[in-house]
């Protein structure tokens, strides 16, 4: 299982930061980053993800995750390799009792399912977006105490 779970972040990585319009496209990328699958597997794992097709800037029918008819393309991808050893937390910001988190394209919902999941006391919740998580910390909670406990969730905060 472990194996489909990597595969599955490398897919959604390189969705994320390439513009591939076939499975032919994606195949070749997935093998790039050392996935070898069948078109009928990539083609589970893309309705799986509900992943769909959506016309980019240029005009051109491209894959894209749910949710992100307008994704914002990185000119430079780094392989999807590189993207799961680099920490995607980029700033986080504070107005009473909401914060923003600011990630690398494709990192905010695993960075918010990490948070909700990790018995934190200070903060009620999150809504994650692409690149963006909106937390509720809890009445009475200081910035500090919200970041300290990020920290033990967050590499490099």
């Amino acid at each position: 299982m472990k194996i489909k779970t990597s595969r599955m972040e490398a897919l959604k990585m390189i969705i994320s930061s390439q513009e591939l319009g076939s499975q032919e496209e994606v195949l070749k990328a997935l093998a790039k980053e050392g996935f070898t699958l069948t078109q009928a597997t990539l083609s589970r794992d893309l309705k799986q993800l509900k992943v769909a097709k959506a016309a980019s800037m240029n005009g051109k029918y491209v894959y894209v995750l749910p949710n992100e008819t307008m994704y914002k393309r990185i000119s430079s991808p780094l392989s999807a390799n590189e993207m799961l050893q680099t920490p995607g937390f980029l700033s986080i910001n504070f107005s009473g009792n909401m914060g923003v988190i600011k990630t690398r394209p494709g990192y905010a919902s695993s960075i918010a399912y990490n948070i909700d999941n990790g018995a934190l006391t200070t903060i009620l919740g999150t809504i994650a977006g692409d690149d963006t998580i909106f937390i509720v910390k809890k009445d009475g909670v200081t910035e500090e105490q919200v970041l300290e406990g990020l920290k033990g969730i967050i590499p490099n905060i």
